[in-house]
């Protein structure tokens, strides 16, 4: 039970639920999903660690770069998340993130080596 209300938790945030689904469609780094969200490095970190704490996330270092992925292995989180995105055309913020999520390796250069 406490792992369903730590999903629900996690989806009461909005940074957190656009956060999961840039993940869904792609593995991205930090300063990736800053470009994208067009949020700051500290308030992306903070989210992401949380996600990863609750162990929606998990992360993998490729080069100088720490790239970040969902580690959903329960059907109802797959199905809220799939439902979010299938109904994009409600939601102008995830709409705008998805788009910029084309140009992601854009926002590499960004990242502080």
């Amino acid at each position: 039970m406490d792992k369903l209300t730590d999903f629900f938790k996690m989806l009461s945030d909005e940074t957190r639920v656009r956060i999961l689904v840039l993940l869904y469609h792609k593995k991205l780094c930090v300063c990736q999903m800053c470009g994208i969200m067009e949020e700051t490095q500290p308030k992306i970190s903070k989210h992401l660690a949380k996600l990863r704490d609750m162990g929606f996330v998990k992360d993998e270092r490729k080069e100088q770069f720490i790239y970040y992925y969902l580690n959903f292995n329960n059907k109802l989180f797959e199905e809220v998340l799939k439902n979010i995105i299938d109904n994009i055309e409600d939601y102008e913020t995830i709409r705008n993130d998805l788009k910029r999520l084309d140009g992601a390796e854009e926002y590499l250069p960004t990242c502080k080596r």
